[in-house]
């Protein structure tokens, strides 16, 4: 393992490539987009359950496309890969600057979905994962702080430029943070960093190190990988719906608005810094190893807000998620290149990123059923609770760390 000052002085340009990867993608997150959400539906005049609709069905193609597409960073240059998904995004942006109609709607979020939320995270999270091997939790972990970074400034820029010149022609902001700023600036830091000796070639940076080349058919043969697979998506799966479904547990627990605004922040910053350790942790026991315990913060949440109300216990809820969201990053994206190597990471990624965008997509439906059925609160967190419970001994069963791969 390299010492961390040598590791930040001779990755430092791709390192930023990847954080300013993945933080480009959060123009394409919910998160970003939620604050779009009223003035779309009002220029519009679309109801809340037609733009949900809208929404979900670009996010669901986006998603399957994500899994075509994605594994063509296995095939072309880096840089040629992340100039076509940036001008994806370029496009959605004009799309969303010009959006008259729900048809240009929906092309709008199926392009902001699939290059924002899906091809330039992958793009980043890809290049750590292959170019990095003893350091490589440490280098996912730094790209991924794109995320919660993007969490603490974004919405209050889009809130800032939609009051100022309204939600469509914010969207110039990003056609011009594309080609002015992204693209020159991610082709000095990756020729910056082939100068100071990184590939980002898959075959010549991995097969000559003896990476098994196990691709997508292997991989989905792998009864492992099926058992691993419940851990790896419930964070997504579980944050997302409680995100959509906000409504219902501030007036369950009756949490103002204002209070639960507050608990982002803290949501934003603990997952900053739990993203910066589980980089550490996992290049320390490995993604194999802490798989099976990454989201027990987020079961002691659903316990805790299941039994105990208060204030304060929005804090508590927003904070333990942070905790494992920020883990899930450097554990998902050093757990397939320790198991089946980096040769095919870019194809394997991309499908196991497809299946997280789809359940990103099911659990805001599937929370609302149950809302709407009558659940309780505390019946639905104890089922979460239950459902973490069971994924996690399902990934302890599932890969050893003799499947570790140390390239």
């Amino acid at each position: 393992m390299q010492s961390q000052p040598r590791f930040f002085r001779d990755g430092k340009y791709l390192l930023l490539f990847g954080f300013s990867a993945v933080f480009m993608g959060n123009f394409g997150q919910s998160f970003y987009l939620g604050g779009y959400g009223a003035s779309i539906q009002q220029s519009l005049d679309l109801s809340a359950s037609a733009y949900g609709l809208i929404y979900s069905l670009a996010t669901l193609a986006a998603g399957s496309c994500l899994m075509v597409v994605g594994g063509f960073i296995d095939k072309i240059s880096l840089f040629r890969f992340t100039s076509y998904v940036s001008v994806g995004l370029l496009i959605a942006s004009l799309l969303f600057v010009f959006s008259s109609n729900v048809w240009v709607l929906l092309a709008a979020f199926f392009l902001v979905r699939l290059c924002g939320q899906g091809l330039l995270p992958h793009t980043g999270i890809t290049t750590m994962a292959r170019c990095f091997s003893a350091d490589r939790g440490k280098a996912i972990s730094v790209a991924a702080c794109g995320v919660p970074v993007g969490e603490i400034i974004l919405p209050l820029l889009a809130a800032i430029l939609i009051s100022l010149v309204g939600w469509q022609n914010s969207w110039l902001f990003v056609t011009l943070l594309v080609p002015l700023i992204f693209l020159p600036l991610s082709y000095l830091l990756l020729r910056n960093a082939q100068q100071k000796g990184f590939d980002f070639m898959p075959a010549k940076n991995s097969l000559r190190q003896g990476d098994n080349p196990q691709g997508r058919a292997e991989v989905l043969r792998d009864k492992r990988f099926w058992r691993a697979l419940p851990a790896v998506l419930m964070a997504p799966f579980l944050v997302t719906g409680l995100f959509i479904q906000q409504s219902f547990f501030m007036a369950e627990k009756q949490w103002s608005l204002q209070l639960f605004a507050l608990g982002f922040i803290v949501y934003g910053l603990v997952h900053w810094l739990s993203s910066l350790v589980a980089g550490v942790i996992v290049d320390k026991f490995t993604a194999v190893r802490v798989l099976a315990f990454y989201n027990l913060p987020m079961l002691l949440a659903m316990v805790l807000v299941a039994f105990y109300s208060g204030d304060y216990m929005a804090f508590v809820l927003l904070g333990l998620l942070g905790v494992s969201i920020g883990f899930s990053g450097p554990v998902t994206g050093a757990l397939w290149a320790e198991v089946y190597g980096t040769v095919k990471i870019g194809s394997i990624r991309s499908m196991t990123t497809s299946f997280g965008v789809w359940s990103t997509s099911l659990s805001p439906v599937l929370f609302g059923v149950l809302i709407d059925k009558g659940v309780s609160l505390a019946t639905l967190c104890l089922s979460l609770a239950a459902a973490i419970f069971v994924a996690g001994i399902l990934a302890f069963f599932s890969y050893r760390l003799k499947d570790f791969n140390p390239v």
